[in-house]
């Protein structure tokens, strides 16, 4: 069974940072990229990151571009999302998919598996 487990969501002030995992287990071999996305209250869901679990390669997109870092730790098969400089409309569930890297495009449709999401709380 595949499992995407989220952790380190919570509150955080204009302007912090904050932190979160991303713990997978039972990933099929079909799958070679892992991702985070974001959904606001009242919009439309959003990717943010995604790292290729072959190479390592990275692709951010413009949401939050300068402000994220995915990295992973595959020995302990966890992808981490930074995030920096954190601001009230960064409030959103974020969740972690795993599915198809790509260097160009992180696509929902193509993520195959989806981790229930973490609530981050960003004050004002």
């Amino acid at each position: 069974e595949v499992q995407l487990v989220e952790s380190g969501g919570g509150l955080a002030q204009t302007g912090g940072s904050l932190t979160l995992s991303c713990a997978a287990s039972g990933l099929t071999n079909d799958v070679d990229g892992t991702g985070w996305f974001r959904q606001a209250p009242g919009k439309e869901r959003e990717g943010v990151a995604c790292i290729s679990i072959e190479d390592g390669s990275t692709y951010y997109t413009e949401s939050m571009k300068g402000r994220v870092s995915i990295y992973s730790d595959n020995a302990k098969n966890t992808v981490f999302l930074q995030m920096s400089n954190l601001q009230p409309e960064d409030t959103a569930v974020y969740s972690c998919a795993a599915g198809e890297y790509s260097d160009y495009a992180l696509r929902a449709y193509a993520m195959y598996y989806w981790g229930k999401g973490a609530l981050v709380t960003v004050s004002s």
